[in-house]
């Protein structure tokens, strides 16, 4: 009798060891979500694969500006290049509302001019390609997959501050759409001017948005 008691008590102690832990894990998430938002980009100086050049691309250069950065698995690779011609398709847009594109993934800028001039949609790219091989830039956004060496697909919208306003980070099966990327920026830029007023579901330039008040409190 007592054996079966002391196995009894060890699954339980085991069984509250494991809750804790998933509790904890849980946790962490949740902290590490709510951290993301508005944390100021870390300094970095990385090498970027740019206009058939290798360029540096530092945090002084998406300082004043809005910066969308991309992340992306790896070069040569399957959902990545629709993923990357599908911002390349919209790069004019997203200049011409102030906003530059950088698109990362922890390959070296020598694999991205190799990959540019292999593939026929990545010859479509105009948006600097950043090189992060020292997973620097994708641990600060913490996206890097530590037993792969390689980043999630992750997006990321940064305001002329240096600081995250929006991001997301997407199932690396599954491919990202610009159109609505650009929709997000063009509301982020909307409230960071006008501050007392909020942007609905769906919303575009032009439409209409809503101003908190005591009256709007179950108007919608």
């Amino acid at each position: 009798m007592k054996e079966y008691q002391e196995k009894y008590m060890f699954v339980v102690e085991e069984l509250k060891k494991a809750i804790s832990k998933q509790i904890s894990d849980e946790m962490k998430s949740i902290k590490t979500d709510i951290e993301m938002l508005n944390k100021e980009v870390a300094d970095f100086r990385n090498y970027a694969f740019h206009e058939n050049d290798f360029k540096f691309v530092s945090k002084e250069d998406i300082l004043g500006k809005w910066s969308v950065f991309f992340f992306y698995p790896a070069d040569f690779t399957f959902v990545c290049p629709t993923e990357l011609e599908d911002v390349a398709d919209k790069y004019e847009q997203f200049k011409a509302i102030g906003c530059e594109v950088y698109s990362v993934s922890t390959d070296t800028h020598f694999v991205h001019k190799a990959w540019h001039d292999a593939s026929e949609r990545i010859r479509k790219i105009n948006y600097p390609m950043l090189a992060d091989p020292t997973h620097s830039i994708s641990k600060d956004f913490e996206v890097l997959i530590e037993t792969d060496g390689l980043a999630e697909r992750g997006t990321f919208i940064i305001n002329p501050e240096g600081k995250i306003v929006g991001y997301e980070v997407t199932a690396g099966n599954v491919g990202r759409n610009a159109e609505e990327l650009l929709r997000k920026v063009q509301a982020c830029q909307f409230v960071h001017a006008h501050g007392d007023q909020v942007c609905p579901a769906n919303w575009k330039p032009g439409a209409e948005t809503l101003k908190p008040s005591l009256d709007l409190v179950g108007q919608l």
